[in-house]
């Protein structure tokens, strides 16, 4: 509500980065910014090399050192949403035949969960199953060119064609995902909370509000208890003169915030 020479009417971002299917313990960091300008993602992802899946935000397309990997969640939905109401079962409909093909490649998702598959082997089974689909995909959406650009079919077709070049970098990588469903769902208790208590005052309470919300859910993602692990921090408070083993020792999968944290969620 009160940032120099900006209305308070003004819209503001918070952002949340979370590591994907990598095998490592989930990583899950938030961040304030006055903008959604691309430079804000680059100054946050300052020194990160690899891949990043992301919705279809222009800005993340040109960060250094970073392979680009769009959500196929965003395309379902476009083609959900052009599904007139009552056409749910209309197989003959474009929109319903879109939903299909992603519905084809997240089988193929659920399938590698469900055999509790290794990024390895994710990748391979992948490669076998995926390709078809998305060949068969890219041929039926040219049917779609001629689909009103302002419909909401035209909409679906124009942001899966133009998006094609990060759609199917998943296929490098088994610790790649399909879609970025994991952080929307880590953004989720933001929105939620945000309809309680509306706005932050200021810039400082912002970030403050994206370092609470890094503390809670990363102790969230670990099964801690989220007030145990509060705690340990507020009574272990990090400081600049720390060592790197220091600073170690409180994150949310070290052994004695495991030992001393885990026990379920504070109510």
């Amino acid at each position: 509500l009160k940032e120099p020479q900006r209305a308070a009417e003004t819209n503001s971002f918070l952002w949340v980065f979370r590591s994907g299917e990598d095998g490592l313990p989930p990583v899950l960091l938030y961040g304030y910014t006055e903008t959604r300008a691309g430079a804000n993602a680059q100054a946050f992802l300052n020194g990160f090399q690899g891949y990043l899946m992301t919705d279809g935000y222009q800005g993340y397309n040109h960060l250094p050192g970073v392979v680009r990997t769009c959500c196929w969640a965003h395309v379902r939905r476009y083609f959900h949403d052009a599904i007139p109401q009552g056409k749910q079962m209309d197989y003959a409909h474009p929109a319903v035949q879109g939903v299909i093909y992603c519905d084809k490649l997240f089988a193929i998702e659920k399938y590698c969960r469900e055999h509790a598959y290794t990024a390895e082997q994710r990748h391979a089974y992948r490669l076998k199953k995926a390709p078809p689909v998305l060949q068969a995909f890219w041929k039926w959406l040219e049917s779609l060119q001629d689909a009103d650009p302002k419909s909401r079919l035209g909409k679906a077709y124009t942001y899966a064609k133009n998006r094609r070049p990060y759609l199917e970098t998943y296929l490098e990588d088994g610790r790649c995902s399909l879609s970025n469903n994991a952080a929307e769902n880590a953004i989720r208790p933001f929105c939620v909370g945000r309809r309680n208590w509306l706005f932050s005052d200021s810039p400082a309470g912002a970030q403050a509000s994206a370092r609470v919300y890094t503390m809670v859910q990363m102790a969230r993602a670990h099964n801690l208890n989220v007030e145990r692990y509060l705690t340990f921090l507020l009574e272990n408070r990090p400081t600049m003169a720390m060592s790197d083993a220091e600073l170690e020792r409180l994150l949310p999968w070290g052994q004695q915030a495991q030992s001393f944290c885990s026990s379920g969620f504070a109510q």
